[in-house]
């Protein structure tokens, strides 16, 4: 049995496993998959040029990630939470991300608080050009602080819940709202740095109530899957078979 050759499939496979899982998470937090809708696995596959086996396995991560609702025998949806789940999707993550800056105040290293601020300078910079855009870098930014903890199960943790902070926003954003998260990630950039636990607690927390805030019932026209796709398939290397 060639060993070598079996591990350099799985690898590949793997990959494109997490090609997929990109793209369609990138679909989804940036508003083009709209909530409830349905998700064939064949169809997926033909748009991003894979088996449906691949497809399945990206499913199962969006799955945990909250952003995909698998249904027995019906298949696979974009998660569509209440207002009510969103509120309680904020609350579990506020406490999260609270934790998460009271590891990391007065112990950032240099490296790290220039990553920081090469991500916000991201966020600033599509701002007026890309409002989708804009809300899935303000998730990741939470998403980077957490992978600076060095503690996998808390940043676990805070990847899902702003995962789908991220569709909650998608869904129910009011225009313009990430505008405001440049400004308040930048304070918090600034309590960290100033090894202030309290203080950057305290904007964390507020931080997290205004994004909460800014929520606003928004819906958008249907549109053709494969349309809807393209760009972010491109943008992975995946193309339709």
């Amino acid at each position: 049995m060639n060993h070598a050759g079996s591990t350099s499939h799985e690898t590949k496979s793997g990959q494109r496993v997490l090609a997929v899982y990109r793209a369609l998470r990138r679909a989804i937090l940036e508003g083009a998959l709209r909530p409830s809708l349905k998700l064939p696995e064949d169809s997926i596959g033909e748009q991003l040029g894979v088996s449906r086996t691949l497809v399945r396995e990206a499913f199962g991560r969006l799955a945990i990630e909250g952003l995909l609702e698998l249904k027995p025998n019906r298949g696979a949806f974009v998660a569509n939470p209440s207002l009510e789940e969103a509120r309680d999707v904020f609350e579990v993550r506020n406490a999260l991300e609270r934790q998460v800056v009271a590891n990391l105040a007065g112990r950032l290293t240099p490296q790290q608080i220039a990553t920081l601020e090469h991500h916000v300078k991201l966020e600033n910079d599509s701002q007026g050009r890309d409002g989708p855009e804009s809300i899935r870098l303000a998730g990741e930014f939470h998403i980077v602080l957490a992978q600076m903890t060095g503690n996998d199960l808390l940043n676990r943790y805070v990847q899902e819940v702003s995962s789908r902070c991220s569709l909650i926003l998608a869904i129910y954003g009011r225009p313009h709202s990430s505008e405001c998260a440049v400004s308040e990630h930048r304070q918090l950039i600034e309590a960290l740095t100033s090894g202030d636990t309290v203080k950057a607690e305290t904007v964390m927390h507020h931080h997290l109530e205004s994004v909460a805030n800014r929520a606003l019932l928004e819906r958008r026209p249907k549109q053709d899957l494969s349309s809807l796709l393209a760009p972010f398939a491109r943008s992975e290397g995946l193309t339709p078979s």
